[in-house]
């Protein structure tokens, strides 16, 4: 992982020369929750301006990133983060809490992130996400690899959003993925055995054909739906 980053910062800065203000590593890798088999390495760099001849400027080393099989480095001027913290509060403050600096002056003490409409956005994400989730199975063929690919899919994001319920009702969110499924099942009054059962294959403690996806399913969607209703009653009345 080091290895790549300092081959990515190196033609960053070879790219953009003196309009590269700063290069930062976010998300599973700063988490310490990164698995090589399906953990991106998330990127935000920074430019002094971002025109579409300095984005251009980056075109080859961000499809060479690409080609590792992560996803495009994030661009954004300092200016335009602080402008953004209102309709990406979840996203920077996953940012500002954890982060490397590749590259750069850390600039995320100074970022103010409005936890109002941080709140606003939990609710808005967890939701749309559930029913995003109902139209997967809707339309599903009911085969267990097919079941498992679409929990397996949505694990990762429902997990961001839990960590994220669990500091909009003010409470100190654990680092690890499944710690926070365990506290937010337990304040949903749900069972977390069936996205933690997710969880293991995800990380390779388990093979997919061991887990039984139908019946998984059931309890997946479960705590989904506690959660998704718990966050309405208690954000909607301010507790």
């Amino acid at each position: 992982m080091e290895k790549l980053l300092a081959q990515l910062k190196d033609k960053l800065q070879a790219a953009a020369g003196p309009n590269l203000r700063a290069i930062v590593l976010f998300g599973s890798a700063v988490r310490g929750e990164y698995h090589e088999k399906h953990s991106d390495l998330n990127v935000l760099c920074v430019l002094g301006c971002a025109t579409a001849e300095d984005i251009g400027a980056l075109h080859e080393t961000a499809t060479w990133w690409e080609r590792k099989k992560f996803p495009a480095p994030q661009i954004f001027t300092l200016a335009e983060l602080r402008a953004s913290a209102d309709i990406f509060a979840i996203e920077l403050l996953d940012m500002k809490t954890h982060h490397k600096m590749i590259y750069g002056e850390d600039f995320f003490a100074e970022l103010a992130v409005p936890m109002q409409l941080h709140r606003l956005q939990v609710e808005r994400e967890l939701r749309t996400n559930w029913v995003k989730l109902r139209q997967g199975i809707l339309l599903a063929p009911h085969k267990d690899p097919v079941l498992m690919r679409l929990m397996d899919a949505s694990s990762s994001t429902f997990v961001t959003l839990f960590r994220h319920v669990l500091i909009a009702l003010g409470e100190n969110p654990p680092a690890g993925g499944r710690q926070v499924v365990t506290d937010i099942a337990k304040l949903a009054g749900a069972r977390p055995e069936a996205f933690l059962s997710i969880l293991d294959v995800r990380e390779g403690k388990r093979q997919a054909r061991d887990v039984k996806a139908r019946e998984v399913l059931r309890e997946y969607l479960d705590l989904v739906e506690r959660v998704t209703d718990e966050v309405d009653l208690r954000l909607a009345g301010g507790t």
